[in-house]
C-alpha cells in the first residue's frame, strides 16, 4: 500500500504518492525528460520501458521537428502502452548551485506541463518530482517551487487534481512536511 498524502486546494485536490508514477491512470503523467527525449535513466528510463516502442518513436518526431527542448519547456504525446493517456514530457535544469536560472527552469516545467495539459482539456495530472534525481536539485529547495507551483495551477486552470509521485520514504516525508507549511 503506498503511503499518501491529499490537500485541498481551490476547488481541486493535490495529493503526494509514495509509489510508482508509471502504474497511475491519469489523463497524463508528465516525464522528467533529458533535451533529446532520448530516454535514459530514473523516472524517464521507466516511462520509457512502460510506455513501449512508439513512445520514443514519437519522442524522436518532435525533436526532428522542433530540435531539442530546452529547460522549462513542455510537449505531450500519447500514452501508448501506459495506464495515462498521455505523457508530458518536460525538461527539468540541471543543479548548478541555484545561481543559474535553475528556480525559474523548475518552476517553468511544472508551469508549462500544465499548460500542455490545459491544451487538451485533461483533468488529472501526476508528477515526478523534476530534476531531483540525477539532476541534482535539492530536495526541500524543488518542493516548494513544486507543489507552489502546482497549487497555483489548481487555483486557476481545468486540472482538478494533481498527484506527485516520489520515490522513497524519505523523499515523501520532506514533500509532505513542505505540503504541511504551504498548505494547513
Amino acid at each position: 500500500m503506498s503511503e499518501t498524502a491529499a490537500y485541498a486546494i481551490g476547488t481541486g485536490v493535490l495529493r503526494l504518492i509514495a509509489g510508482d508514477i508509471t502504474l497511475d491512470d491519469a489523463d497524463a503523467i508528465v516525464n522528467a525528460a533529458n533535451s533529446a527525449l532520448a530516454g535514459g535513466g530514473g523516472v524517464d528510463g521507466a516511462i520509457q520501458r512502460a510506455a513501449g516502442p512508439r513512445l520514443l518513436a514519437a519522442c524522436r518526431e518532435i525533436i526532428d521537428r522542433i530540435g531539442r527542448l530546452p529547460a522549462g519547456g513542455a510537449v505531450i504525446t500519447p500514452g501508448f502502452d501506459l495506464p495515462a493517456r498521455h505523457v508530458i514530457h518536460t525538461v527539468g535544469p540541471i543543479w548548478r548551485g541555484g545561481a543559474s536560472g535553475e528556480a525559474e527552469a523548475l518552476r517553468s516545467a511544472y508551469a508549462e506541463s500544465l499548460a500542455r495539459a490545459a491544451e487538451k482539456g485533461l483533468s488529472t495530472v501526476s508528477f515526478p518530482a523534476i530534476s531531483t534525481g540525477a539532476y541534482g536539485y535539492p530536495l526541500d529547495q524543488a518542493a516548494r517551487i513544486a507543489l507552489e507551483t502546482l497549487a497555483q495551477g489548481l487555483k486557476s486552470g481545468p486540472v482538478q487534481e494533481i498527484r506527485v509521485y516520489l520515490h522513497g520514504k524519505n523523499a515523501f516525508d520532506l514533500w509532505r512536511s513542505v505540503a504541511e507549511a504551504l498548505f494547513s
